[in-house]
């Protein structure tokens, strides 16, 4: 797999911190969902985030993603602090910086898989021509070129995440975020998008992976964050396993 050399994913050299939370608290009303947080994240990494419901991994994988805005606290993100950014900034800054990989997938049902995948490049000003070759030729690196012409709905749930995992590579992003990217799946489609993470981390790219599924997490991570009330409580190297 060679997703267009993501070795140098979003223009990152190994060793490089791409995510950098310092002392990071969100607060919605009277609840805390971060309670300062501080984390690093360095390109080629693979990161799982894991923890129990409620806990603040989404928060915390949606103010890496800019989705959100901290309360207190510094959010950097290639380089850029998300804070200086307006909502527009952060829109476009998402589109060229950030790949996202849901756990239900977030294709539009009125696109075909081609066009799904090559929307995400046109959004930041890439020609329809340059976006769906390059669309294609994702498609065709996660052995689905044959589907690019077929509606979600008639996608198998495996198919699908695939398709977004080719979306979400499509502008070279510094950083692949992913949200329970196995939940919806069986078994066997599981593995299949475990194999594509693993291999994605093989060649450079860097993974922000939030799961509860243990098995994940020990499979395509490099290294494991545990969270709990919203404090990071651990964080240990992994070995991965077959």
């Amino acid at each position: 797999m060679t997703t267009g050399d993501s070795s140098n994913a979003g223009g990152t050299e190994a060793g490089q911190v791409v995510v950098h939370l310092d002392g990071v608290r969100k607060e919605y009303g009277e609840s805390t969902a971060l309670d300062g947080v501080s984390l690093d994240i360095r390109a080629g990494e693979a990161v799982a985030v894991m923890g129990p419901s409620g806990c603040g991994k989404s928060t915390l994988l949606n103010m890496v993603a800019g989705l959100d805005r901290p309360t207190s606290g510094r959010v950097v993100v290639n380089g850029e602090d998300l804070a200086s950014m307006s909502e527009t900034g952060l829109a476009l800054f998402r589109r060229r910086r950030i790949g996202m990989i849901f756990q239900f997938f977030n294709l539009l049902d009125d696109l075909p898989a081609l066009d799904n995948v090559a929307l995400a490049a046109q959004l930041t000003g890439v020609s329809v021509a340059q976006a769906r070759r390059r669309a294609l030729e994702l498609l065709d690196e996660l052995g689905i070129a044959d589907r690019r012409n077929v509606y979600p709905a008639a996608l198998s749930g495996g198919e699908r995440q695939r398709v977004s995992v080719a979306r979400a590579l499509m502008n070279r992003p510094a950083l692949l975020l992913a949200d329970e990217p196995t939940g919806a799946l069986d078994s066997h489609a599981g593995e299949q998008v475990m194999d594509l993470l693993i291999d994605l981390n093989q060649i450079g790219q860097t993974l922000l992976i939030v799961t509860h599924d243990q098995r994940l997490a020990t499979r395509c991570a490099s290294r494991l964050v545990e969270v709990a009330d919203g404090r990071v409580v651990r964080q240990r190297s992994l070995e991965r396993t077959a």
